[in-house]
């Protein structure tokens, strides 16, 4: 059963950073593009980064860029975010994604994605 379980998520003020980290297990994903999503409340799910199978290729919204930063360790069969000079309007639920395609490119869309984890939530202050 193939299984993605996001962690590090928290409540911190304005202008603070958090490291979100998630563990895949089930099958290995370091040959797939994997991504990190939110959703706030009364919204949609939104694209938040992406990185490639390789790690050599990311891709960020725009209102994140500069300030979070994708990472992935393949060995580990894990992806993280590093978040820094964090917004209130940060405030969501944090989901991590897997595509299922081999050699997978980075995609701002989430039908790409064919697994997904139950979410962390983070909280920012102002």
């Amino acid at each position: 059963q193939v299984q993605l379980v996001e962690s590090g998520g928290g409540l911190v003020q304005a202008g603070d950073s958090l490291r979100l980290s998630c563990a895949a297990s089930g099958r290995p994903f370091r040959s797939n593009a994997m991504a990190w999503f939110r959703q706030a409340p009364g919204k949609e799910r939104e694209f938040v980064a992406a990185i490639s199978w390789s790690g050599a290729t990311t891709a960020y919204a725009d209102s994140v860029k500069g300030r979070f930063t994708i990472s992935r360790n393949n060995a580990k069969n894990a992806v993280s975010l590093q978040m820094n000079s964090l917004e209130a309007e940060d405030t969501a639920v944090y989901y991590c994604a897997a595509n299922g395609e081999l050699y997978s490119s980075p995609s701002y869309n989430a039908r790409a994605y064919d697994y997904w984890g139950q979410g962390t939530q983070v909280t920012v202050s102002s």
